[in-house]
């Protein structure tokens, strides 16, 4: 190799990134989400886009579907704040009118506050009959501590109950320990630095809470350590144990509280896998799980949806974008791949 100057120069990939303008910008380019914040946004032309949709001749749901997917969830509510002050119209209800079925549903929810729509969420798996530990535990292990708090506000500010109470109410066992703890937001934050004493001292209490009225073990150490830390647990509890933790889960409990503490370990072990797995449940029915499918993709879609799109791909052997095209029927099909994004070869 020759060199000709002093100054090493740029690839390729980092020559074509220097001209797009997005290279040096961590808010756009330092996230695993689909769904960026829109560099060209204007709320007067996107107010106006949506309003010749809606008052057209006939509904134009591609152009709703368009800006809508378009716009980070931010840049949706000032769309719809600003709607509201130009045409005195509320947005919600003119879409609400327009619209019906799967796409109605996910169109609502992407002009929700993500807070708002994790409280609804969260109370209808409290208080449905089916069992409430799958979406609960999604909501209250996976958001961050900042959107946990303004989730569990909002749930007391739209219900006038507070969350706690109606986990109390519903639930019981181990499985309510494990929903009041995680919706206490009380995990310890990561330092940088493992404490491998602690590991190993937590190991120890995990085989030695296998008898009757150990449970808090499993809850204290589940919902306070961090999940580097829990990781870390998990692997050297293999090794001690010649078999995985899970295994130890399936013996020790049953039914929801199972379900709920194997739900938290596959959270903590890989996040995105966890959701890719759930992504893939929700299109096994013959009917999709648009309401699973709809939570995913858009609160997932500012955060790590490319990541999960990468386990599913690796773990199913087909692409995420692929699934929907094929499992996903009608004007809906087109909303969620706007999420989803693209194809992954």
């Amino acid at each position: 190799m020759s060199v000709t100057s002093g100054k090493t120069r740029p690839s390729l990939t980092q020559e074509i990134l220097s001209h797009l303008g997005l290279a040096n910008k961590t808010a756009a380019w330092g996230t695993l989400g689909t769904l960026r914040t829109f560099l060209s946004f204007s709320v007067d032309k996107d107010v106006q886009r949506l309003l010749r949709a809606i008052a057209g001749q006939g509904v134009d749901r591609s152009a709703i579907v368009g800006v809508l997917t378009n716009r980070s969830r931010e840049q949706r509510q000032l769309i719809s704040r600003a709607f509201q002050e130009r045409t005195q119209q509320d947005l919600w209800k003119s879409l609400q009118a327009a619209l019906s079925g799967s796409l109605e549903r996910i169109v609502m929810t992407l002009l929700q506050p993500a807070a708002q729509f994790d409280a609804q969420e969260l109370r209808t798996a409290l208080k449905s009959s089916c069992s409430p530990e799958d979406v609960a535990v999604e909501i209250l292990a996976t958001r961050s501590p900042a959107q946990l708090q303004e989730c569990l506000m909002v749930y007391k500010h739209n219900f006038q109950v507070e969350a706690e109470k109606d986990i109390k109410s519903e639930t019981s066992g181990i499985l309510q320990e494990l929903l009041l703890a995680l919706a206490k937001g009380g995990r310890e934050s990561y330092s940088g630095i493992i404490d491998y004493n602690l590991v190993e001292q937590d190991v120890q209490a995990l085989k030695q809470a296998e008898g009757p009225s150990t449970e808090g073990t499993w809850v204290l150490i589940f919902t306070q350590r961090n999940p580097e830390h829990l990781v870390r647990v998990f692997d050297q509890y293999q090794r001690c144990t010649g078999h995985e933790l899970e295994k130890t889960v399936h013996h020790l409990f049953h039914g929801d509280a199972q379900a709920a503490l194997l739900s938290l370990v596959s959270v903590i072990r890989n996040t995105p896998l966890y959701f890719a797995d759930k992504l893939h449940q929700g299109l096994q029915n013959l009917k999709p799980n648009y309401q699973v499918l709809m939570r995913i993709l858009i609160s997932r879609s500012e955060t790590d949806l490319l990541s999960i799109r990468a386990e599913f791909k690796k773990k199913f052997g087909k692409s995420l974008y692929s699934s929907l095209q094929e499992a996903v029927k009608g004007d809906c099909r087109s909303a969620l791949l706007a999420l989803c994004r693209a194809e992954d070869l």
